[in-house]
């Protein structure tokens, strides 16, 4: 084996590993998963029997934090790949010996946890995109058209890796959870729920349920209601915003005989049909002021008066109510009553988004499409990495609710036990480009002072040995309607293809990410978040433009200690 490195660099931290952290990855257990979190640098090894490239690149990777090593042929990457844990490997595919297609075979047939990426000419692109039918990640071409491409690539294919690797920890998880009824997740904010849930629940305190539309409160409910001393008797449910204005005080107090012109028969209202149990008004911020003052005076006396009546009825009844509407802001508004909030919100839960849940949104993911397989009587499916993707990207407007309908469309839809991206709705698949579409203009809507491309790219290869890409600024324009008409624009056709592929995508890095930041106010987390990177990785692209983190918090300068607190200075360090 011959190792590349420079003389005077010092070794990373932690890239010396013991051989059970690859052995337990493979056999299906947490070693390599415990060992190598989300936030981890980034382990590359490239395989190539040329020297200087080896060493060339393996540079570039390590300026940009990637702990990269090397392998001067596949037998000894093999042996590596025993020994150390790894996200991604680069390998030609033309070398003496073992090609690269013969040693992407050997990694799938040993099970090695690590993503292939193979580097060709392009005589070769024919057998490159076998070996990507045969499971490789992807290939770059050589020349690579610049070294923040291949840093990138590296990135998404390690990302791509630990995302497997997470779905899989799910999954055994999820299987392993008792059963707990529809209320899946295991974050810090849910549990943070359950242990809330699981305090109250012996109690007959009234409780109030926060949360966006489509997370779950309804479910919050029921777990109360099944923990309590009164999970033997009726809980009833209400959506106070379906009930018309007129028929609000009928419904939940009961009417007498001739109390209003259709009213030709007693009838006891909600609060009587849950008598020892539990009564859930969910949007009680749409219940009207008449209401209100009666269902004070319930929640205060426990007495009940029908519509109609001079009789008061005394009723046991816990109420659990629920709203997605701001309570505070009804009150300064005028339409809902102080005191009924302070008698509702003696205990508060509030439910976290999805896009707040992070690894639950995989969690659901599965457990949706065990419940949709079996109704639908098709044997149970699993989602497919790049679904999985598509899955944590997609921002979920309508949180839990909404992702349980994409499951269902997708089980449905489905043509065998894999979940493909094509069967998702149409408005999960498109998740990336509308990303693009909405949160960043075109890159070549204004030219910028100096061009991304020649700073980063530029900077890069004064190091590297690559040799640099064009200097010249793009020129100002309009943003173009179709790809001819941006090629036409800024005489794309006029620059060798690696020069035109480096250009756009330079240029597109630095408005994306500057777009992104601006539009969260410079908070690195949730940048990162709505990229679909991880922290570190997305930090490093950042790295990589010239834009202006600073800047970008002008709008709002609370997010500068913000976008501080959030740092994690060890990102710095290990750059």
């Amino acid at each position: 084996m011959t190792e590349v490195s420079d003389p005077n660099e010092e070794r990373e931290p932690g890239q010396a590993r013991t051989a059970g952290a690859t052995r337990a990855g493979r056999d299906g257990r947490d070693g390599a998963h415990d060992a190598r979190g989300e936030n981890d640098a980034v382990r590359a090894l490239i395989v190539d029997d040329e020297d200087v490239l080896r060493t060339t690149l393996a540079r570039v990777l390590r300026q940009r934090g990637i702990v990269a090593e090397t392998a001067e042929n596949g037998l000894t990457a093999l042996d590596m790949l025993e020994r150390t844990a790894f996200d991604v490997v680069l390998v030609d595919v033309r070398m003496p010996g073992m090609t690269g297609p013969q040693f992407l075979e050997r990694v799938k047939a040993a099970g090695y946890p690590v993503e292939v990426l193979m580097m060709t000419a392009f005589a070769d692109i024919a057998t490159t995109v076998s070996a990507v039918k045969a499971g490789a990640h992807g290939f770059l071409t050589k020349p690579f058209v610049s070294n923040e491409s291949v840093v990138i690539e590296v990135l998404n294919a390690a990302q791509f890796r630990r995302l497997r690797e997470r779905t899989e920890h799910l999954q055994r998880e999820l299987d392993a959870r008792p059963p707990a009824g529809e209320m899946v997740g295991g974050c810090a904010s849910m549990r943070e729920v359950y242990r809330r849930i699981d305090g109250v629940a012996s109690t007959n305190s009234t409780i109030l349920v926060l949360g966006e539309s489509g997370t779950g409160k309804e479910l919050v409910a029921r777990a109360v209601h099944d923990r309590s001393r009164r999970a033997g008797k009726p809980m009833v449910t209400v959506n106070c915003a379906a009930i018309p204005k007129e028929l609000v005080e009928s419904e939940l107090f009961g009417h007498t005989r001739g109390a209003f012109t259709t009213a030709v028969a007693a009838r006891a209202g909600l609060f009587e049909a849950a008598n020892g149990g539990t009564l859930f008004l969910d949007e009680i911020g749409d219940l009207p002021l008449s209401a209100q003052v009666k269902l004070l005076r319930t929640l205060q006396s426990g007495e009940v008066k029908p519509v109609g009546s001079d009789n008061v009825k005394i009723v046991d009844v816990r109420v659990v109510a629920a709203t997605n509407v701001d309570l505070k802001a009804a009150i300064a508004a005028g339409s809902f009553r102080q005191d009924l909030f302070y008698r509702l919100n003696v205990i508060a839960i509030r439910l976290p988004s999805l896009r707040e849940r992070g690894d639950d949104i995989l969690l659901l993911a599965h457990h949706f499409l065990q419940k949709h397989a079996k109704l639908a009587g098709r044997p149970a499916t699993h989602l497919s990495n790049e679904a999985a993707l598509l899955l944590q990207r997609y921002d979920w407007p309508g949180n839990v609710r909404e992702l349980e309908h994409a499951i269902e469309h997708a089980v449905v839809l489905s043509e065998g036990q894999e979940i493909l991206p094509r069967a998702l709705p149409v408005e999960v698949q498109q998740v990336e480009s509308a990303a693009i579409a909405h949160r960043a203009p075109s890159p070549f809507a204004s030219a910028a002072p100096t061009s991304m491309a020649s700073a980063a790219s530029t900077r890069a290869s004064e190091s590297d040995g690559f040799d640099p890409p064009s200097t010249r600024v793009m020129p100002a324009a309009g943003p173009p309607t179709t790809m001819d008409g941006l090629v036409q624009m800024h005489g794309l056709a006029a620059m060798g293809y690696p020069d035109a592929k480096k250009r756009v995508l330079a240029e597109f890095n630095d408005a994306y990410v500057g777009a992104l930041l601006r539009s969260t106010n410079g908070n690195m987390s949730e940048a990162a978040r709505r990229s679909g990177l991880d922290r570190s990785n997305f930090r490093r692209l950042v790295r990589t433009t010239s834009v202006d983190v600073g800047a970008a918090s002008t709008r709002n300068p609370a997010s500068l200690a913000e976008r501080s607190a959030d740092d994690d200075p060890d990102d710095d360090a290990s750059t």
